[in-house]
């Protein structure tokens, strides 16, 4: 019992050092970037000749199977604890998602094997970085998407009650009632034909001012407000930055500490054999001594 234990144990820990080893990684790298570009050519099957359509099929699902062997070594090496991490459990979906046999019923489910290509999101040690600091700055994000949208609200109340009593039937479409005016103004706040299609309009139905009021709105939705999710993220990364380079001071420390430990055990024993060195000498001594006297 005890050596079929060990015999798993160390089955088990080459495995893992198979699968964390650069080349590995470097192969499922290269798959997911191969599978991504074969997806992208099939979106062009009508052009293509049958022999070539299958023939992508055909990698495409080699591939996919790849991706489960992985996934099932991982699982053979960390049981459990291959789903206490949340990256892991989106490959589990994802690649699971993939094996489902084609169908129309599965069909929605099956498009979604695209989604492989995000797991370089994962495998990618520089994109987890930031993939995991965007992650991080969602909850701020949320706060800022809340100012957003009561920005958006207050306008749209006070746009609806400026414009919206109008017999200009393009105007009422804009700012007739409250949900045509909210998206009016997210119009305007991305900037997408603004000043023609909405602002003009409104001019030129007897308001000739009201260009300050979407100025303004412009303003505070689109340069302040929404330069803060920048701000959020690039304060996010510069912290994910930190932590990796006190992450990388922490283990030069340790690696000082452990040096110097070993060379103050390099250092105690070559004085604990200097001194014994001079207490075998001292001996010595003393028995020349004693030979000379006789």
């Amino acid at each position: 019992m005890g050596r079929a234990t060990l015999d798993t144990e160390t089955h088990n820990s080459g495995l893992e050092r198979a699968i964390e080893r650069p080349w590995f990684l470097r192969t499922i790298i290269s798959l997911i970037i191969l599978n991504a570009v074969i997806l992208g050519v099939l979106t062009y099957h009508a052009s293509l000749s049958p022999e070539l359509v299958h023939l992508l099929e055909l990698l495409d699902h080699g591939i996919t199977w790849v991706f489960a062997a992985e996934i099932l070594l991982k699982l053979v090496v960390y049981r459990l604890h291959f789903f206490k991490s949340a990256w892991n459990w989106f490959d589990f979906i994802v690649v699971g998602v993939s094996l489902v046999p084609g169908g129309t019923a599965f069909s929605v489910l099956r498009a979604l094997r695209v989604l492989r290509v995000l797991r370089l999101l994962h495998v990618v040690p520089m994109m987890r970085r930031i993939t995991e600091a965007l992650m991080k700055a969602l909850p701020g994000m949320g706060a800022i998407f809340a100012v957003l949208a009561l920005v958006t609200y207050v306008a749209a109340v006070m746009a609806t009650n400026m414009y919206g009593n109008t017999d200009n039937e393009e105007v009422a479409l804009l700012f007739g009632d409250l949900p045509s005016s909210a998206y009016s103004l997210f119009q305007v706040m991305t900037m997408d034909g603004w000043r023609f299609e909405v602002v003009q309009k409104v001019i030129d139905d007897g308001h000739p001012y009201a260009w300050v009021f979407f100025l303004i709105f412009i303003f505070i939705a689109s340069f302040a407000i929404l330069n803060l999710f920048i701000a959020l993220v690039v304060d996010s990364l510069a912290a994910e930055q930190q932590a990796i380079l006190e992450e990388g001071l922490e283990d030069i420390e340790d690696d000082l500490e452990e040096e110097l430990e070993t060379a103050e055990l390099g250092r105690s024993a070559i004085l604990t054999a200097i001194q014994e060195m001079r207490a075998e000498l001292a001996d010595l001594r003393s028995v020349v001594e004693r030979q000379s006297r006789d």
